[in-house]
């Protein structure tokens, strides 16, 4: 040191150095090089400023340590080169941890879990990749409301496959005449739907030929089926079964709607007897019960592609009567510029009307006779001359095989119209002919009925009706949920019809 403080240059600069390397080539074996640097020579550990020591070994082995790189660069893995093991089991417990502690549910996986450096984000995203299509499965449509932590794989499956079956009947529209959306949860967003309605007096068998057409067959109990018939003590006190309109769908989309009776007297009666206030716009109970009647026709002419109409005898001229007065009061098709502008505001060309199928049921043999059947065929067309309903076309029980020997031309006029023998069992009535008799033979025959069984009949009508045309019900082509939403619109309207108040007026 000098008295300025600065340290001398010959004493710790290059020179001591030089020193000392000097020294070492003396020290070294005998016969060796020691003018140059040379590679076979090995290296000496030397102390640093610190204290430490440098690893032994020969010097070619310290190039290949790289340790100086950026901490992205060093965890980037080769596309080449395997991963070391270090990483590889890192990623699954980054995985998982993005599935416990992700944010919000329903994000994806990169969305989860964000790291803090721009190295573990990408090993993040590698170790995804073979688990991605499962986060897919089960997070779609699952919704806000599910957590990412519960998710189970089948639930997502579970997603695909169709609603649960119907097993009974809902309401639609209750004994109050007012709308349920209970039957929202059953229907789907697709547009390959059939609606068939049914109308009739009270005890023709309505509920029980709409069970038999949707999912039940004439073998099972009558108390299992969807639309609930009348039992025996209905029947003798002369009451009714159905109230207001049951909803049903089968797994085919066939949507079955079962009304009350029309014109019932058994309402009727209920409705005087136990004091219920009638609305201020009726006075007398019978009308308010003409107007229910009325309401219900008039809403399924508007909803419905296929409208049964069902009578146990042939004819009551009434009921003719009622469904032309119905059709008056059916409110008009909407336009496509959802103009409320009444019936005048449109055309004939785009009113829709749906097909209507007249039922006999409970037929009697003599019923099934081709002169009989042909008269009951022109006595409908007659009184049906001045409808708009599609009544005749598309249903015919010649195309059916019931009467094999009758030509096609046969029906000139021929109606949609079908035959339903009383409901029996063949069994019971063979063990009782072959109970007692002189030629037992004989007497296991079955004796003319002059039509097929009640079991054939039904599967044949129920194949007819899945065949009807699916005429388009609005301007556009409705979906199942759409046709809900349409519906409880046009039941609102047929509620609140100007039409309707002004001849229930006309009736009282």
């Amino acid at each position: 040191m000098s008295e300025s403080g600065h340290s001398q240059p010959g004493m710790y600069g290059q020179g001591r150095r030089r020193r000392r390397r000097r020294g070492d080539r003396d020290a070294g074996p005998p016969g060796q090089n020691l003018s140059g640097p040379s590679r076979d020579r090995e290296y000496q550990p030397r102390e640093r400023r610190d204290g430490s020591e440098d690893p032994p070994g020969p010097l070619i082995q310290k190039t290949p340590i790289i340790l100086a790189k950026p901490p992205g660069e060093r965890a980037k893995p080769s596309q080449n080169a395997p991963v070391s093991g270090a990483p590889v089991l890192e990623k699954p417990i980054m995985l998982m941890k993005a599935r416990d502690d992700g944010g919000k549910p329903g994000t994806p996986p990169e969305a989860a879990a964000q790291p803090s450096g721009p190295g573990p984000s990408k090993i993040e995203r590698e170790g995804q990749r073979p688990t991605q299509p499962v986060y897919q499965i089960q997070n779609r449509g699952m919704g806000a409301s599910a957590s990412s932590s519960a998710v189970d794989p089948m639930v997502g499956q579970a997603k695909l496959l169709p609603p649960e079956k119907m097993k009974h009947s809902i309401k639609l529209v209750d004994d109050q005449m007012n709308w349920c959306d209970s039957a929202m949860e059953y229907l789907r967003d697709q547009t390959d739907m059939l609606v068939v309605g049914v109308i009739g007096l009270q005890g023709t068998g309505k509920s029980t030929i709409m069970s038999l057409l949707s999912a039940n067959t004439p073998e099972e109990d009558q108390r299992g089926y969807v639309f609930r018939a009348q039992t025996q003590e209905i029947k003798e006190r002369g009451g009714n079964q159905s109230t207001g309109i049951d909803f049903f769908i089968t797994q085919e989309r066939v949507i079955f709607l079962d009304t009350q009776p029309i014109l019932s007297p058994s309402i009727l009666d209920h409705l005087i007897n136990n004091d219920r206030k009638l609305p201020p716009e009726y006075n007398l109970p019978h009308t308010y019960i003409e107007m229910q009647s009325l309401q219900i026709a008039a809403f399924l002419f508007t909803v419905c592609h296929v409208i049964i109409v069902v009578q146990d005898w042939f004819t009551d001229l009434n009921l003719y009567r009622f469904l032309q007065t119905a059709e008056m009061l059916k409110p008009s098709t909407p336009s496509a510029s959802h103009d409320s502008t009444g019936s005048s505001g449109n055309d004939d060309g785009a009113e829709y009307y749906p097909h209507i199928v007249f039922l006999q049921n409970k037929a009697k043999r003599d019923d099934f006779c081709p002169r009989n059947l042909k008269n009951m065929h022109m006595v409908v067309d007659k009184l049906m001359a001045h409808s708009h309903l599609k009544y005749k076309g598309t249903l015919s029980m010649l195309d059916s095989n019931i009467f094999p020997g009758l030509g096609q031309d046969y029906l000139s006029p021929e109606v949609n119209m079908f035959l339903l023998p009383v409901q029996d069992n063949d069994g019971e009535d063979n063990l009782t002919k072959a109970g007692s008799g002189t030629y037992p033979l004989f007497s296991l025959l079955p004796g003319y009925r002059g039509h097929p069984s009640f079991s054939t009949m039904v599967s044949k009508l129920r194949s007819q009706i899945l065949t009807m045309p699916r005429c388009q019900l609005s301007h556009t082509i409705l979906t199942e949920k759409n046709w809900f939403h349409y519906a409880a619109r046009i039941w609102d309207g047929v509620k609140k019809s100007s039409a309707l108040s002004e001849y229930s007026r006309l009736l009282c």
